[in-house]
C-alpha cells in the first residue's frame, strides 16, 4: 500500500501528531488490579471515595480539647481523660472539663477547640490555659476527602502517591485498562549486542536498550526481540511475530533509503505507512504505520534522533493508546543567553540547559554539539529549545520556547 511517505515534502510534526491520534483507538478492556500491582497502570473508571478522610473530627496537634465557652468563663479546667489515635476518650466531656489529646486523635464529644500544650500549664489534673482561639487545631471529618468525591479520574496513571491515597481509602482493587504491550527490535548488520567484544567494523546497539528503558517508564510490557540482521525474511518474521503478540511495534533503523533497508518494503506489503519523513530535527526519517493488529513506529537509527522522536511523538501516542490522559506540551518562555544555529524548514529540538535568574526569568543556553550521534549531550541538558519550522538562527537575547525534560529522558 502507498501512503503519505510518497508525497513530496516533509510533514509538519503538528499534522503528524493529529494523524496518529486520529488513527489510534484507545484501549477499552477493563479489569481489576490489586493495589500491590497497580503502580503505573491506567485507571479505567473514576475512583469514588467510599469514606470521609479523616473519618472523624481529629486534632491537628498535641494539646488539650475543651469547650471555648469554658475558656472564656475560666482559664483553669479539670482534665478528665485522654484521647489518643486509635484509643479515643469515651464519654462526653462536661462543663469545666478538658481532655488531653494527641495529634490525629478523635475530638471528644462536647469539645470544639484544641489548645496546644505550649499554651498551657498543668498542676496534676488542673490545666490552666494561657490563650485559645475558638475552633482552633481541629481537622473536621472529610477535610481531606469527602465521601462520594472523585479522587482519581479515568485516564490517570497511578503514581506512588496515588497508591498511598487508595490505601488511605481502603481500596484494594482498582479498575484499570490492560497493560500496553510493545515489541522492540533493532535492524542492521553493523550492530553489536551490548556485552559483545568490540569490533572496529561494528557499533553497539544503543537504541534498543534505551527504548526498552523508556517504554518501561511508560508502564508498558516490553517484548525485546533483539537485533535483526539485514535479511528480508528474518525482518519479515520479526514483524509477523510482533504484530501477533503486541499492540505496537517499535523498530530502530532501517527506514531510510539504503539498499538493505527492508523495513519499508515489508510494511508496504503488510500494512500502511501513514507517513515517512517529518519536518523535524533531529529525526526526519521517522515512519508511522499500521499492521493488521498493531501500530508501528520506525525510529531513526541515530541515537539522539531515536530518543527525541520517541519522547515527542511515539510516547504521547502510546499513552493515548493505553487509555492515559494526554496533555498538550507545556512550553515555557525563555531568553537565549547563547546563540542557537538553525536553518528554516524543520522544527528543531535542540538540547539545552535552562535556569531561573535573580529576576525570576528563565534563561537557556546551548550545551554544544547538536549532532544526532552525540547522545552524551542529554547528560548536560535539562530541556529542549523548540525552534519553529520557519525560524532561522537565534541570537543572544531573543525569546524562545523550551520544554523541560520529563522522566522519560531525565
Amino acid at each position: 500500500m502507498k501512503g503519505t511517505c510518497d508525497s513530496p515534502g516533509l510533514m509538519p510534526i503538528e499534522r503528524a501528531m493529529q494523524l496518529i491520534m486520529d488513527t489510534i483507538t484507545p484501549f477499552s478492556e477493563v479489569s481489576n488490579c490489586h493495589i500491590d500491582e497497580a503502580l503505573d497502570r491506567v485507571i479505567a473508571q473514576d475512583i469514588i471515595s467510599p469514606i470521609n478522610v479523616p473519618a472523624y473530627d481529629n486534632s491537628a496537634m498535641d494539646g488539650y480539647a475543651l469547650r471555648y465557652a469554658d475558656f472564656v468563663t475560666t482559664k483553669t479546667l479539670v482534665q478528665v481523660g485522654k484521647s489518643f489515635a486509635g484509643n479515643n476518650f469515651e464519654g462526653v466531656m462536661g462543663q469545666g472539663q478538658c481532655v488531653r489529646i494527641m495529634t490525629g486523635a478523635q475530638i471528644p464529644d462536647g469539645a470544639d477547640t484544641v489548645v496546644m500544650q505550649e499554651n498551657t500549664t498543668a498542676n496534676e489534673n488542673q490545666i490552666t490555659f494561657i490563650e485559645a482561639s475558638q475552633g482552633d487545631a481541629i481537622r473536621p471529618a472529610g477535610d481531606d476527602i469527602q465521601k462520594g468525591a472523585i479522587v482519581l479520574h479515568v485516564g490517570a496513571r497511578i503514581s506512588p502517591i496515588d497508591i498511598g491515597l487508595l490505601a488511605s481509602l481502603g481500596i484494594a482493587n482498582i479498575p484499570v485498562y490492560r497493560r500496553l504491550k510493545v515489541a522492540v527490535f533493532s535492524t542492521g548488520d553493523e550492530l553489536l549486542a551490548v556485552g559483545s567484544p568490540p569490533r572496529e567494523d561494528r557499533i553497539f546497539d544503543t537504541n534498543r536498550p534505551m527504548l526498552v528503558a523508556m517504554l518501561s517508564r511508560l508502564g508498558a510490557e516490553v517484548m525485546d526481540l533483539g537485533i535483526i540482521v539485514d535479511d528480508k525474511e528474518k525482518i519479515r518474521a520479526a514483524f509477523e511475530y510482533a504484530n501477533k503478540h503486541a499492540d505496537c511495534v517499535v523498530t530502530s533503523g532501517g527506514v531510510s533509503v539504503g539498499e538493505a533497508d527492508y523495513t519499508r518494503e515489508i510494511l508496504e506489503e503488510y500494512g500502511t505507512i501513514d507517513f515517512w519523513k517529518l519536518a523535524i530535527k533531529p529525526g526526519k526519517p521517522l515512519a508511522f504505520g499500521r499492521l493488521s493488529d498493531s501500530i508501528f513506529f520506525g525510529l531513526p537509527g541515530n541515537p539522539v534522533s531515536s530518543a527525541v522522536t520517541f519522547d515527542q511523538i511515539a510516547a504521547p501516542a502510546l499513552r493515548y493508546l493505553a487509555g492515559c490522559n494526554v496533555s498538550t506540551p507545556q512550553f515555557l518562555p525563555a531568553i537565549a543567553v547563547t546563540p542557537f544555529k538553525k536553518r528554516p524548514g524543520r522544527t528543531d529540538y535542540q538540547r539545552a540547559n535552562y535556569f531561573v535568574n535573580d529576576q525570576g526569568k528563565i534563561g537557556v543556553a546551548t550545551t554544544g554539539s547538536q549532532s544526532s550521534g552525540v547522545l552524551s549531550c542529554f547528560r548536560q541538558s535539562n530541556c529542549y529549545v523548540v525552534l519553529e519550522n520557519q525560524r532561522g538562527n537565534v541570537a543572544e537575547g531573543e525569546s524562545v520556547q523550551i520544554l523541560p525534560f520529563t522522566n522519560l529522558i531525565a
